[in-house]
């Protein structure tokens, strides 16, 4: 049986994660000056922590190449700003999400959905979460669905930076947590997570032949006993960081957000959405 913590993910992220899948995130940054879908993604997930250099990017989202960040930071602020990018970003969230939800998209239940979603995230702490931290200064969207879209994003990015917390202490760098996710076989292949974050397959390789005389793999590139528990650990560590939100929000309020949030997470699968397995990791959202 899932976590709360988990189990909220597999909701909130599926909603957060649409603008990196929808076609019209990559039309709504073409317009703002930036070139190519990766630009589009490391300059609008790290707008709002404003114009930072490459450096901060590749410390902050953890496991892609720093070269691969390179190519896309700093030049996206040569020809764009945070701030055009970031209205091209909810410009393309709101499309987007009128497509996939159609005549939903202003119903009472996303905006229900919207307003528990906030109120969970206004739990949110921003200790050692420079992403959550950056998107807890922007305003919250007027329109229902996009505020949903903006709580979701909070949760998401407050998840991850602790999730990126959980690997640090236990000693797993970018690489590696890419590796023994991997070697966990529920996700996406290893030659495609490669090309995803731009690893070579040297890199790759060293990686592997590090966490094996870490005792963490074996010869074959699967988990040992020490290196399943290392990722549990991982991963429990993770979803304790994630709690407190519904720990506040409470049973009856919490039960409520997820019943409203798993249909509008699940109708976003498909062709010009979400596809599963993916390279988040993010499983089908859970509706039990």
């Amino acid at each position: 049986m899932q976590s709360v913590p988990r189990r909220a993910w597999t909701l909130f992220e599926p909603i957060h994660d649409i603008v990196y899948f929808a076609p019209e995130s990559r039309e709504q940054f073409a317009g703002a000056g930036l070139r190519g879908g990766w630009m589009g993604y490391f300059a609008s997930r790290s707008a709002p922590m404003g114009a930072v250099g490459p450096e901060v990017v590749v410390a902050v989202f953890h496991n892609f190449q720093p070269a691969m960040v390179r190519r896309a930071i700093p030049d996206a602020w040569q020809f764009s700003s945070p701030e055009r990018v970031l209205a091209a970003r909810l410009a393309a969230v709101d499309a987007a999400l009128r497509r996939l939800w159609g005549d939903d998209t202003e119903s009472a239940a996303v905006a229900e959905a919207a307003e528990l979603a906030l109120q969970a995230a206004a739990h949110l702490r921003a200790d050692g979460r420079p992403l959550f931290a950056g998107h807890a200064g922007l305003p919250v969207p007027t329109a229902p669905h996009l505020a949903l879209w903006h709580a979701c994003t909070l949760l998401r990015e407050h998840r991850f930076d602790g999730h990126v917390a959980a690997l640090t202490a236990h000693g797993l760098d970018g690489l590696a947590a890419l590796v023994t996710a991997v070697a966990v076989g529920k996700g996406i292949d290893a030659t495609t997570l490669r090309s995803l974050r731009g690893w070579t397959d040297e890199e790759w390789a060293q990686g592997e032949q590090r966490l094996q005389q870490r005792g963490l793999l074996d010869e074959e590139g699967r988990l040992t006993d020490a290196g399943e528990a290392t990722r549990a650990a991982v991963e429990d560590l993770t979803d304790r960081l994630a709690a407190e939100p519904w720990d506040h929000l409470g049973e009856e309020r919490r039960k409520r957000l997820f019943q409203l949030l798993a249909p509008l997470a699940s109708r976003l699968e498909g062709p010009g959405g979400l596809m599963y397995p993916n390279p988040i990791g993010v499983s089908r959202p859970a509706t039990a």
